[in-house]
Protein backbone atom coordinates (compact mmCIF):
# COMPACT_ATOMS: atom_id res chain seq x y z
CA UNK A 1 0.00 0.00 0.00
CA UNK A 2 1.57 3.50 -0.81
CA UNK A 3 1.15 6.54 1.33
CA UNK A 4 -0.34 9.35 -0.10
CA UNK A 5 -1.51 12.25 1.98
CA UNK A 6 -4.93 13.59 1.71
CA UNK A 7 -3.34 17.14 3.33
CA UNK A 8 -0.68 17.20 0.55
CA UNK A 9 -2.05 15.58 -2.64
CA UNK A 10 0.52 15.37 -5.24
CA UNK A 11 -0.70 17.78 -7.44
CA UNK A 12 0.35 19.98 -10.66
CA UNK A 13 1.01 23.39 -10.11
CA UNK A 14 -2.17 24.56 -11.61
CA UNK A 15 -3.87 21.85 -9.42
CA UNK A 16 -6.15 20.60 -12.46
CA UNK A 17 -4.84 17.02 -11.47
CA UNK A 18 -4.36 14.45 -9.39
CA UNK A 19 -0.95 12.42 -9.83
CA UNK A 20 -0.95 8.68 -9.68
CA UNK A 21 1.64 6.14 -10.00
CA UNK A 22 1.45 2.59 -12.47
CA UNK A 23 2.29 -0.44 -11.37
CA UNK A 24 5.96 0.39 -12.78
CA UNK A 25 6.52 3.23 -10.41
CA UNK A 26 6.18 5.94 -12.95
CA UNK A 27 4.00 8.59 -12.13
CA UNK A 28 1.28 10.64 -14.41
CA UNK A 29 -1.27 13.38 -14.10
CA UNK A 30 -5.14 12.57 -14.69
CA UNK A 31 -7.78 15.24 -14.37
CA UNK A 32 -10.28 14.01 -11.79
CA UNK A 33 -13.19 15.20 -14.27
CA UNK A 34 -12.75 11.86 -16.80
CA UNK A 35 -12.73 9.45 -14.47
CA UNK A 36 -15.82 7.09 -14.32
CA UNK A 37 -14.92 4.76 -11.87
CA UNK A 38 -12.35 3.13 -10.10
CA UNK A 39 -12.29 -0.43 -9.35
CA UNK A 40 -10.10 -3.16 -7.21
CA UNK A 41 -9.37 -6.19 -9.06
CA UNK A 42 -7.25 -6.59 -7.05
CA UNK A 43 -5.19 -4.11 -8.66
CA UNK A 44 -6.62 -0.94 -8.97
CA UNK A 45 -8.05 0.48 -12.34
CA UNK A 46 -9.22 3.66 -13.55
CA UNK A 47 -11.77 3.66 -15.75
CA UNK A 48 -11.77 7.16 -17.51
CA UNK A 49 -15.02 7.85 -19.52
CA UNK A 50 -13.60 7.54 -23.29
CA UNK A 51 -12.59 3.75 -22.14
CA UNK A 52 -9.42 4.52 -21.76
CA UNK A 53 -7.97 2.38 -18.50
CA UNK A 54 -4.89 2.85 -15.70
CA UNK A 55 -3.66 0.23 -13.31
CA UNK A 56 -2.10 2.32 -10.83
CA UNK A 57 -0.77 1.21 -7.19
CA UNK A 58 -2.41 3.73 -4.93
CA UNK A 59 -5.92 1.69 -3.34
CA UNK A 60 -9.34 2.87 -3.95
CA UNK A 61 -9.51 4.69 -1.00
CA UNK A 62 -6.34 6.95 -2.03
CA UNK A 63 -7.70 7.83 -5.26
CA UNK A 64 -11.19 8.28 -3.82
CA UNK A 65 -9.56 10.79 -1.00
CA UNK A 66 -7.54 12.32 -3.67
CA UNK A 67 -10.62 13.42 -5.80
CA UNK A 68 -12.48 14.22 -3.12
CA UNK A 69 -9.38 17.03 -2.06
CA UNK A 70 -8.96 18.23 -5.43
CA UNK A 71 -12.36 18.62 -5.43
CA UNK A 72 -12.69 20.20 -2.25
CA UNK A 73 -9.73 22.84 -3.33
CA UNK A 74 -12.37 23.57 -6.59
CA UNK A 75 -15.12 25.02 -4.21
CA UNK A 76 -12.44 27.07 -2.16
CA UNK A 77 -11.15 28.37 -4.54
CA UNK A 78 -14.12 29.06 -6.16
CA UNK A 79 -15.19 31.03 -3.02
CA UNK A 80 -12.86 33.44 -3.18
CA UNK A 81 -13.63 34.67 -6.66
CA UNK A 82 -16.26 37.12 -7.27
CA UNK A 83 -17.83 38.15 -10.65
CA UNK A 84 -17.21 41.18 -12.45
CA UNK A 85 -17.54 42.97 -15.33
CA UNK A 86 -15.20 41.93 -18.29
CA UNK A 87 -13.01 44.84 -19.10
CA UNK A 88 -13.86 44.74 -22.74
CA UNK A 89 -17.68 43.29 -24.11
CA UNK A 90 -18.22 41.42 -27.38
CA UNK A 91 -19.79 44.81 -28.89
CA UNK A 92 -18.78 48.63 -27.55
CA UNK A 93 -22.63 49.03 -27.15
CA UNK A 94 -23.43 46.04 -25.54
CA UNK A 95 -23.59 44.97 -21.69
CA UNK A 96 -19.93 43.67 -20.71
CA UNK A 97 -19.39 39.87 -20.12
CA UNK A 98 -19.29 38.75 -16.51
CA UNK A 99 -15.80 38.22 -16.00
CA UNK A 100 -14.16 36.73 -12.37
CA UNK A 101 -11.44 37.91 -10.26
CA UNK A 102 -9.43 36.15 -7.44
CA UNK A 103 -10.40 37.74 -4.10
CA UNK A 104 -6.91 37.38 -1.76
CA UNK A 105 -7.69 37.19 2.19
CA UNK A 106 -6.36 41.08 2.50
CA UNK A 107 -9.30 42.19 -0.33
CA UNK A 108 -6.53 43.26 -3.31
CA UNK A 109 -6.18 41.46 -6.56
Amino acid sequence: MVQTSVDSPKATRDGAVISLTRLSGQRFALNPDLMERIEATPDTVVSLVDGTKHVVIEDVDQVVALVRHFRASVVALAQHMEVQPASVGPDPGSVPAPGLRLVTRSGGE
